[in-house]
């Protein structure tokens, strides 16, 4: 998802001194052209990128720029980190995990306190469940129909929709999408 990929340059940036497009798109899995697109909407949203062309360049934040952290709580902090858990508890990726330990990393002094909260979203059947909702994931990221068999009470059917999001509600996960 874009917003997504803009938070990971962002981080990425702001973690290292300098990277190149083709190794953002490279770790991204998207084109030089995407890389550059989203550079321009970083620069849009306010935050002061620097390209330099050639040898030795790169993209870069501008010297002496930060974020400001205040804006949120030690425990606005907690609880973000409490969501992120509950989505690597579902994630087959454990990209939630590896972006809680990049928060964590840059908020040391900032997250304090023990993880009080534990919401696990996982069900008894985690890889099962795990593989459908990345499926279903890469289907509404990249716009792409999903077969699948529908149990009803009146009998089963195949269906074939175009997936808009993916909902967890109470104790089950639901897809929304356009039905063919």
């Amino acid at each position: 998802m874009k917003i997504d990929r803009l938070i990971g340059i962002l981080s990425i940036l702001l973690q290292e001194e300098k990277a190149t497009a083709p190794e953002l798109a490279a770790r991204f899995e998207v084109s030089r052209r995407t890389i550059n697109r989203d550079i321009d909407d970083l620069c849009k949203a306010g935050i002061p990128i620097v390209t330099v062309q050639g040898s030795g360049g790169g993209i870069r934040i501008m010297d002496g720029y930060r974020m400001d952290r205040t804006i949120l709580s030690s425990k606005d902090m907690q609880m973000i980190l409490a969501g992120l858990r509950s989505l690597d508890s579902v994630s087959g990726s454990h990209y939630y995990g590896q972006l809680m330990e990049k928060i964590k990393a840059g908020s040391s002094e900032f997250v304090s306190g023990s993880e009080a909260i534990l919401i696990d979203l996982s069900s008894w059947d985690k890889d099962g469940i795990s593989l459908k909702i990345e499926l279903q994931m890469k289907a509404i990221e990249v716009g792409r129909t999903v077969r699948f068999t529908y149990y009803a009470p009146k009998g089963n059917s195949e269906r074939e929709i175009e997936p808009y999001y993916l909902i967890f509600k109470w104790a089950s996960w639901y897809v929304y999408g356009y039905a063919y």
